[in-house]
């Protein structure tokens, strides 16, 4: 068999179309190797043929979401059953506003954590601009709610773009930049040396209806939106795929600007919410603990970590059944510090996560490249040893002139 036959030529080379033993799938090779030596070692460089889109992972099987979904609604309901027992006030008015109104508060956390997570830049500093949020509306709540709200809206806006641009622009991920821009709202915080009471009298809890449903239409409006492929993949572009460094353009920065000024707006009127219905001053901390919640709430929901996945009503379930337990722990004097009910939600969520990411993807094929081991054209090779293999092969007769053979016939 000599060197020349086709099933010892690379992938790429003249005659390989009609050869049946060489790969269907064709390499196209760069010219970076550091030597012609050994061809071999050159880096594939593109393929040939249709290549997937890097952020079209198909259509998630969204059964695997619903049925999660329901064992979240079935714990909701335990939880329920828990605090109508122990409590039968606390799921009448006017118990049950302050109840709502606390979940309104914790959901519009959950929905900007939710949203930054699918974008591909989480937004670490939910908790700390809620704090900031509450402490600000804490002090200047008695000169009107406009006055109050409107300039910490304002620079919540203000905050999430210039964060969006530094996250856009110099391409770095968003949990750094939020986690810059949540130790500088710690140190706006904890300039004040003592806790802050709260100087206005405005009450949300005649609105708490209003509050919880809206917070329920975003959630499952947004999650209904976040299912279809292509505002999916139009939100996700952000989402590193192949080198995380990359940069990804114009159109990946519009949806990562959006959703860092959204997010940074719900966690602004969620501390709002938190510090009208507080039953004492609002005391500075770092905030951390509802970022926690808020990241762990919208994994527990049905958020892959990744951002790749997401279910319908789980938000709403799993922030329904948060606040419901809450308020069973204050009852019952169980006195859980909120760090520790944060990092428990996060675990779970994490492991969610890997439930949602192993069973929700789509099928794919796992066929395996076009290849064809028949015997080229060029050489009769057989699997079985030809007969005369099996017999001593008789030497031919030596000459005894030391010219003759091969390397004395051009004498």
């Amino acid at each position: 068999m000599a060197y020349d036959d086709t099933t010892f030529r690379r992938p790429g080379d003249e005659k390989t179309d009609t050869d049946p033993a060489a790969y269907r799938r064709r390499v196209q090779y760069d010219d970076t190797a550091g030597t012609t030596l050994d061809q071999s070692q050159r880096n594939p460089a593109t393929t040939t043929g249709a290549i997937p889109a890097a952020d079209d992972d198909g259509r998630d099987r969204l059964g695997i979401h619903l049925g999660w979904e329901v064992m979240l609604l079935v714990v909701a309901a335990v939880l329920g059953f828990l605090l109508q027992r122990e409590d039968p006030a606390a799921l009448q008015r006017p118990a049950l506003d302050a109840l709502l109104v606390t979940g309104a508060a914790i959901g519009l956390l959950t929905l900007g954590a939710g949203l930054t997570l699918r974008a591909g830049v989480p937004n670490v500093a939910l908790g700390p601009i809620a704090l900031a949020a509450a402490m600000q509306y804490a002090e200047n709540s008695d000169k009107g709610l406009a006055q109050a709200v409107v300039p910490a809206l304002i620079l919540a806006a203000a905050g999430g773009l210039v964060a969006g641009l530094i996250v856009t622009v110099l391409h770095v991920p968003g949990w750094a930049v939020t986690l810059a821009a949540s130790f500088g709202l710690i140190v706006y915080i904890q300039l004040r040396p003592e806790p802050v009471g709260v100087q206005g009298d405005w009450d949300p809890t005649g609105q708490a209806f209003v509050l919880f449903g809206a917070f329920a239409a975003l959630a499952v409006l947004g999650a209904a939106l976040g299912a279809v492929g292509p505002v999916r993949r139009f939100l996700g572009r952000m989402r590193p795929t192949g080198d995380p460094a990359q940069r990804r353009g114009v159109a990946a920065a519009v949806p990562a600007l959006l959703t860092m000024v959204v997010s940074s707006l719900f966690a602004t009127v969620a501390g709002v919410l938190i510090a009208a219905t507080a039953d004492g001053p609002i005391a500075p901390d770092t905030g951390f603990e509802w970022t926690g919640i808020a990241m762990g709430l919208a994994l527990l929901a049905g958020t892959s970590v990744y951002g790749r996945r997401g279910g319908i009503f789980g938000t709403l379930f799993a922030v329904t059944a948060l606040t419901l337990f809450l308020r069973y722990e204050q009852i019952r004097d169980l006195d859980i510090a909120l760090f520790a009910i944060a990092g428990s939600v996060f675990v779970a969520g994490l492991v969610v996560t890997r439930f949602v990411e192993s069973y929700g993807s789509p099928y794919t094929s796992r066929v395996g490249e076009d290849w064809n081991a028949a015997p080229s054209g060029g050489t009769n090779w057989s699997p079985t040893l030809p007969e005369t293999w099996n017999t001593p092969a008789t030497p031919a007769p030596r000459s005894d002139r030391w010219d003759d053979g091969p390397w004395g016939a051009t004498r």
